[in-house]
């Protein structure tokens, strides 16, 4: 009989035997892994956003103030900096980047919106965009600039009207530029679109920028420059006005930003533990629950010699299936609120396998957690109370 009633899935037989309450408990789990992949998800794709930018820089040094933190306010630098790092061994050229923030009016509705501007030297493209290199010869004409095509949809059809039409024609700080082409880098929770023009036509949009102040320099080396020791070199040698970094050192100062120079990442943390705690609350619940209607046939099994081990594991099976089934809706759930949320926002956010294994770690701890605490109600299954 012992033999017959190890192989007996006793843990799934309890879990399933009141099937609307098992499909509670999963429904319950399930909202609470959405919450926490929500939250993950947005606070992913806000860092994945942020550094999007710094990504596609095609720079092996940047040169930027010391006081640099975010594109939305971006001190500047004196440019000739820029032109004294073309003295060290190693480096081959330099190209500066000017970064400001425009309003371009809807040509629809007619609101104005702010939106990125980069202003490049067109002779030495500061992208690793196919699609700027193929628009060069359109942005050395000046008041001609380049739009991003996965901008926000309140800029209005100027991607369409462009690909329609070949030309378009917009309002970008009160001034009428012409669309010479398109590019795809998206939106972030900076900056709602991006405009990529050349310096001459930047200093028309701001002329309140000195031309000799710029936001970046771009720092390109020799084939077989040690980068790391050209890095430290400049660092030690150069006036402290500038700060010397790899391109992925400078996406880190934008993301460190938004993580712990904001309230964002904090709040984003908070809705992660939310839903940890009320799957928690959840799940003990349900075990709890199921715990208390089964007391007298707990008893019984340790009037038959079966240990308070046996029992607790039994109740640790229970939770993990739980775990394991409540994951998988609210993972299927999460990608197709993954792809609703960027056809909203534009913002890159998609399931990453990371993420999800994270999230399952979670949910097996959240439940683990629950089992613990409901273990003192099995415990309290004395086999007196049967008779």
């Amino acid at each position: 009989m012992s033999k017959l009633f190890k192989k007996t899935p006793l843990a799934w037989r309890l879990l399933t035997k009141q099937k609307a309450r098992f499909v509670v408990a999963l429904a319950g789990i399930a909202f609470a892994d959405v919450l926490m992949f929500v939250q993950l998800g947005f606070e992913g794709a806000l860092y994945d956003a942020a550094i999007k930018p710094y990504n596609a820089l095609d720079a092996d040094l940047i040169m930027a103030n010391p006081q640099f933190q975010t594109l939305i306010s971006v001190d500047t630098s004196p440019r000739e900096r820029l032109y004294q790092t073309l003295s060290y061994p190693g480096v081959e050229s330099v190209s500066s980047l000017y970064i400001g923030t425009a309003e371009l009016r809807n040509p629809d509705t007619l609101k104005n919106r702010s939106i990125l501007v980069w202003g490049i030297e067109p002779e030495s493209p500061s992208f690793k965009l196919p699609e700027l290199a193929q628009n060069v010869d359109q942005l050395k004409q000046l008041n001609t600039i380049l739009f991003d095509s996965a901008s926000r949809s309140e800029y209005g059809p100027i991607a369409q009207t462009f690909s329609e039409n070949g030309t378009a024609e917009v309002q970008l700080s009160k001034k009428t530029v012409r669309v010479g082409g398109l590019f795809a880098i998206g939106s972030s929770f900076a900056a709602d679109g991006n405009i990529i023009t050349s310096d001459s036509t930047f200093l028309q949009l701001f002329p309140d920028h000195k031309a000799e102040d710029i936001e970046v320099g771009l720092i390109h080396v020799k084939p077989g420059t040690d980068i790391a020791a050209l890095k430290a070199q400049m660092q030690q040698s150069l006036p402290n006005d500038v700060r010397v970094l790899t391109p992925e050192e400078f996406g880190a100062v934008e993301k460190e930003y938004w993580a712990n120079g904001t309230s964002i990442g904090f709040i984003f943390g908070i809705g992660v533990i939310m839903g940890f705690i009320v799957g928690i609350v959840i799940v003990y619940q349900i075990l709890y629950s199921d715990v208390s209607d089964h007391l007298a046939e707990f008893a019984t099994l340790k009037a038959m010699g079966y240990s308070d081990r046996y029992l607790v594991l039994m109740l640790m099976q229970e939770a993990l299936l739980l775990s394991l089934f409540g994951f998988l809706p609210s993972f299927l759930l999460s990608i197709g609120l993954y792809q609703i949320t960027y056809a909203a926002t534009m913002l890159p956010i998609a399931m990453k396998l990371d993420r999800a294994i994270n999230v399952l770690i979670l949910t097996i701890v959240m439940c683990t957690v629950s089992g613990a605490i409901a273990i003192r109600k099995l415990q309290a299954a004395d086999p007196a109370d049967v008779f």
